[in-house]
């Protein structure tokens, strides 16, 4: 069969967690409440970052890019996920798989890169306050969100195109909820080492090089703090950062923790994740972006007072 013809016909089979039949209907409710808590929570951002003039700082704008992309990401998976839950038909069409490999792939990588701006917005803003409204101005903080966006795009886009070119003529099966790019890779009955050379290149461009950003950003903003003489002035100073910190620890944390944790030898000869190894891509894809508006209401005076006062204008009408 020509391979032109299996792109229309193929599907894959989303294995999730098919052999617990108990465990999926309680993470259906848990993800269900989860998903509208992340709907809600980025949503309400996104409206008081827009509606409040006081929040239309360099912050804010990142801060409601990233609530937006918290809720695009976490649409691309979650939906289908959660009808797979509930469905003895667990499969996804070949297309249906390219697009959702691409969504989740560009909301990745842009998140990866946005973070890392905003890194570099609280050590500005810290170690440079003078220069703040200089450096961050609208003509620099615009085109930096721009970019992440766009880095997540064309990088998305360059391994998507990749995967789909190649033959997939053995196994179907994809041990995983989604279409997660690199358990579709390694399906595919042709030699993949150019994709993972480019996805390579690609990791190390967009993930480890905001990382970096990040690490050098925290280490001149700690020494910048710790010259601070007051108390009260470094509390202050650590206050503007802190929530950004959490919520970069939690991300990142993760990934770590999901790609450097050691491997058993049956999981490297069989490429298959245990269910615990699933339920740590759960808590990457549905925790992470349930926890960021929280983190940033709790932790932040500016979030409170902002919505005390639009509370306060919508009563009083």
């Amino acid at each position: 069969m020509e391979w032109k013809n299996q792109t229309i016909l193929i599907e894959f089979f989303l294995k999730g967690l098919s052999g617990y039949p108990r465990l999926e209907l309680l993470f259906f409710v848990l993800i269900l409440i989860m998903y509208v808590v992340i709907l809600l929570g980025n949503g309400t951002l996104i409206l008081i970052s827009i509606l409040d003039s006081h929040l239309h700082t360099p912050m804010y704008f990142f801060l409601g890019n990233l609530s937006f992309l918290d809720i695009c990401y976490t649409t691309t998976s979650i939906p289908s996920t959660l009808v797979s839950f509930l469905s003895k038909r667990k499969t996804i069409s070949f297309s249906g798989c390219a697009v959702q490999m691409f969504l989740g792939l560009a909301m990745g990588t842009t998140e990866c890169v946005l973070l890392g701006m905003m890194a570099f917005d609280r050590y500005v803003a810290i170690c440079n306050p003078l220069r703040y409204p200089v450096i961050m101005s609208k003509d620099s903080y615009v085109p930096m969100a721009a970019g992440s966006w766009l880095a997540g795009v064309v990088n998305s886009a360059v391994q998507t195109a990749l995967v789909v070119q190649l033959p997939f003529c053995r196994n179907n099966v994809i041990n995983h909820f989604s279409c997660e790019i690199l358990a579709v890779m390694k399906l595919a009955c042709a030699d993949i080492s150019g994709n993972e050379f480019t996805m390579l290149v690609a990791t190390t461009l967009f993930t480890l090089m905001p990382l970096l950003l990040i690490v050098i950003s925290y280490t001149l903003i700690i020494s910048s703090i710790l010259k601070i003489r007051s108390s009260e002035g470094r509390k202050k100073a650590f206050s503007t950062c802190s929530a950004h910190l959490t919520v970069v620890i939690i991300f990142y944390g993760t990934i770590l923790f999901m790609y450097m944790k050691p491997k058993s030898k049956e999981s490297l000869i069989s490429d298959d994740l245990d269910a615990t190894d699933k339920l740590i891509s759960i808590f990457y894809g549905v925790m992470t972006p349930m926890m960021n508006p929280l983190i940033y209401s709790l932790r932040n005076k500016d979030v409170k007072e902002a919505v005390k006062h639009l509370l306060s204008r919508f009563l009083s009408k």
